[in-house]
């Protein structure tokens, strides 16, 4: 068995590579939705020996089974949100500390001692619905800060503006998590000139506003907050890992993820690194569930390990 330890302390491309294997091997064994798309491919741990050979479950089979790999007792279901009437994902937990220390530990490495910051988060539509791994993890986030300012803001812009110019006044750090469309509405009420603060957008309109292409988003957002980059936290509902851009929209995993760009006239076969394809991820917090995931994102990688989203 895995321990949450061999996978968080993961030190090079080739532990990363046999941690990988391994996981394949106990999640054909453990999960059997993952072991009967495996065999529909032809593929079984005596022929996977290499990470491009993994097979990578379609993201929608979390809207249709039960993604498990041990049978523990459940302690969080997940769900993602969805228009009215339509399946939604549900992600099954059976140990909520490998989320927990993945998102702390993944905080840490791009963005430092949690307790500098106060946490603002701007995250109406996650927090009018039930089930949201993002709100767990802001929740988290903004206790962990100690911060007696860090909080939740709903549709109240005022209140957040004027604390967001009384915490700058005091040279105070400021982590703002807002969802995209939210964003916009703050800049739209106020225009600020900030210094101290870090904007993180999480991606959606939610139906709220028409979608814009991402540059033309951080331009307007980089415009309205008075800073010179956006950014942006790539992660999803069947993920326990988060990616993190600091700006530019170029993600960089944490050690124990990575993506894949998958061929999207051919799923099993990979681009070159530059060239547009499917995402796929490779999450090893998610031992419990399933670490191999083929998303509807589309995005490109670079030679560096860091990748762009580019839409579905």
């Amino acid at each position: 068995m895995i321990s949450q330890e061999d996978i968080f302390a993961i030190s090079s491309k080739k532990e990363f590579e046999k941690i990988t294997l391994k996981v394949f091997r106990y999640q054909y064994e453990n999960n059997k939705v993952y072991q009967a798309f495996c065999n529909h491919l032809g593929k079984n741990p005596s022929n996977v020996k290499q990470i491009n050979t993994i097979p990578f479950l379609p993201i929608q089979f979390f809207k249709s089974e039960t993604i498990v790999s041990n049978s523990n007792q459940v302690e969080a279901v997940f769900t993602s949100s969805g228009t009215t009437g339509a399946i939604t994902s549900q992600h099954f937990v059976t140990d909520i500390s490998l989320y927990e220390n993945s998102y702390t530990l993944a905080f840490a490495q791009f963005y430092g001692n949690i307790q500098e910051y106060c946490v603002l988060a701007l995250l109406p539509s996650y927090l009018e619905r039930e089930g949201s791994s993002l709100i767990y993890m802001v929740e988290d986030l903004i206790k962990s800060s100690n911060h007696k300012d860090s909080g939740f803001y709903l549709n109240n812009l005022e209140e957040l503006s004027n604390k967001i110019i009384e915490l700058e006044n005091e040279g105070q750090n400021i982590i703002l998590i807002g969802v995209t469309y939210a964003l916009l509405d703050l800049i739209e009420y106020r225009k600020f000139q900030l210094k101290n603060t870090i904007i993180m957008e999480t991606g959606g309109m939610k139906g709220k506003r028409k979608e814009i292409i991402r540059e033309e988003l951080h331009q307007t957002l980089c415009d309205g907050f008075g800073v010179t980059a956006i950014h942006s936290e790539y992660g999803m509902t069947e993920l326990l890992s988060q990616a993190y851009s600091l700006g530019n929209g170029i993600f960089e995993c944490p050690i124990w993820m990575d993506v894949l760009i998958r061929d999207t006239e051919d799923a099993l076969n990979y681009v070159e690194n530059g060239k547009t394809g499917g995402i796929n991820v490779i999450d090893l917090a998610n031992i419990n569930s399933c670490s191999f995931i083929a998303t509807q994102d589309l995005g490109k990688k670079y030679e560096n390990k860091t990748f762009e989203v580019l839409g579905r």
